[in-house]
């Protein structure tokens, strides 16, 4: 049971993959590219999850929170980029 479950996640993962790549490589203007990278690290810690799940190993774990913050950080930067705002 638990490997079908992960075997669906890891084919959601997969589609949801594709679609982020087409909106960040179509996306109409930057903020869609961004959007889309977003999502694309978004899925990249999906995947990390789902390998620490599958090997078993919670260091895996730490790694995906410290990628979250830092990509946190990144969408950060890029929305006070294109905010053009400087305070």
């Amino acid at each position: 049971m638990a490997e079908t479950i992960l075997t669906i996640a890891a084919a959601l993962i997969a589609i949801a993959f594709v679609l982020a790549i087409l909106r960040f490589f179509r996306g109409p203007n930057a903020v869609d590219r961004v959007v889309g990278f977003d999502v694309l690290t978004i899925i990249s810690i999906a995947v990390i999850v789902l390998a620490a799940v599958v090997e078993g190993r919670a260091i895996y774990l730490d790694v995906a929170l410290v990628y979250a913050l830092l990509s946190f950080l990144g969408v950060i930067v890029a929305a006070r980029y294109f905010e053009g705002g400087e305070e």
